[in-house]
């Protein structure tokens, strides 16, 4: 009599979708902020250079707080950590609908930013426990994508909520869905798929085999820094997540406001196209994924397979993003902008594959360093782009004129992640381990 073999489980798909609720929450209240920035401006009487710091007061505490919160994660686990998270980042959420002046916006935004700071080290360290590396670029991917598409549909949400209810209700509005998702992540999740009850054995083996070699007990030990600090990659995917951020951030930030003033596009408009750019963006970021992985793969192998589509990625961006400057027309501006997201977004999977891979055991810590290097850039962008305006105003330039010679920084930025990227070895794990698969065509 044959014994029928039992299937695996798919627990951990169930894993993947909480990760994507999360990250497409966490991206739905931070994008809102750019759509509903000029009508606040206005109410609370705030100059553009301020709003500049306003943006960037989030990047501040999100940098701050990268480190402490990714190690939190490796020393106590995720479930825990997340849920305290996504409840902390959902109350400041809600709380900026009560801001009264400039002071009390700056002081809410940036305990919002607090709280977002260890979401995705602590996603990247779910994902290493429950996702062998071979089909790990996709689930980081599918994350990726799902924040992304939170910040898609944030623009035109956020619009549609302020027309219907006023920016104060609509802030009060995506707090509580962040609410939600925390008490059913804490009621359902598990750190180490052997305690989750719903999860079979041959679920557990497959895991366990899938990511074998690989070290993802806790880590109790301290952090290497003297080996972090001396890793070329460290420092070079940090310089890189750089480039990104400061772009992205000016996409989330001031993008609508410049296509009203500049494009003479209307605030309902602007949502949409917004929304447009962004989507192109999650588009990116989903393929990304799938060709990281399809690359590692192949002959490119870990070096390579990690490392080329980025570097294309940037070349594209920085193409896109200056002939979008060189059009009349804001339909086809518009999507050379989104073309340029594309070029950014396709980077992330990549991004986040080879950091995870080089942070070795440290993952969390290691991942929240490189992520806080990068947002170097998500403080510097907003802040630099308002006060950029306001000499512009100062200097008697208005619409276009006043707006685009900022842009072309960013085109420079994007052709120095090329360079960056082109540097990039994932091989070279911190601390050494990370053994390499056998099958490796690209070997160390």
């Amino acid at each position: 009599m044959t014994v029928p073999i039992e299937s695996p489980t798919r627990v951990r798909y169930g894993v993947l979708a909480f990760l994507a609720a999360m990250t497409f929450v966490l991206y739905l209240d931070r994008v809102c902020m750019g759509q509903a920035g000029p009508v606040i401006q206005k109410e609370l009487g705030i100059s553009d250079s301020w709003m500049g710091w306003v943006y960037a007061s989030f990047s501040i505490s999100y940098v701050l707080f990268e480190i402490p919160t990714g190690r939190w994660g490796d020393r106590y686990g995720s479930r825990g950590v997340l849920t305290r998270i996504v409840v902390w980042w959902s109350a400041f959420t809600a709380l900026t609908g009560f801001a009264w002046g400039l002071w009390s916006l700056l002081a809410i935004r940036f305990l919002f930013g607090a709280g977002e700071a260890g979401a995705l080290p602590n996603s990247a360290r779910v994902l290493r426990v429950w996702f062998s590396d071979a089909v790990r670029g996709r689930a980081q991917a599918f994350v990726a994508t799902s924040m992304l598409m939170g910040g898609t549909f944030s623009p035109f949400v956020s619009q549609w909520l302020m027309d219907a209810v006023g920016w104060r209700k609509t802030f009060a509005v995506f707090g509580l869905v962040g609410a939600g998702w925390a008490f059913a992540f804490w009621w359902w999740f598990r750190d180490d798929p052997e305690s989750h009850p719903a999860t079979n054995e041959a679920e557990r083996r497959l895991i366990a085999e899938g990511r074998r070699g690989a070290d993802v007990s806790p880590a109790h030990e301290p952090i290497p820094w003297r080996l972090v600090l001396r890793s070329p990659d460290v420092w070079l995917l940090g310089l890189a997540m750089v480039t990104m951020a400061a772009t992205y951030n000016l996409l989330i930030s001031w993008y609508p406001k410049y296509l009203q003033e500049a494009r003479g596009v209307s605030a309902s408009d602007s949502g949409w196209y917004s929304s447009c750019v962004l989507g192109t963006g999650a588009v990116g970021c989903l393929l990304g994924g799938w060709l990281t992985d399809r690359l590692t793969r192949g002959r490119a192998g870990r070096r390579w397979g990690r490392t080329l589509q980025a570097v294309l990625g940037a070349g594209l961006a920085a193409a896109a993003l200056g002939g979008s400057l060189c059009v009349d027309s804001p339909v086809l501006s518009t999507a050379l902008v989104a073309a340029a997201c594309f070029g950014v977004q396709v980077q992330m999977p990549s991004w986040w594959a080879a950091a995870t891979q080089v942070s070795g055991r440290h993952v969390g810590a290691l991942f929240g360093f490189m992520n806080m290097i990068g947002n170097v850039g998500g403080i510097a962008s907003p802040a630099f782009f308002g006060r950029f305006l306001d000499v512009m105003k100062d200097a008697g330039r208005t619409g276009r004129a006043k707006w685009e010679p900022g842009f072309w920084i960013y085109v420079g930025l994007a052709l120095v992640g090329m360079v960056l990227w082109a540097l990039v070895d994932p091989r070279r794990v911190v601390g050494g381990g990370g053994p390499k698969p056998a099958d490796d065509p690209d070997p160390a």
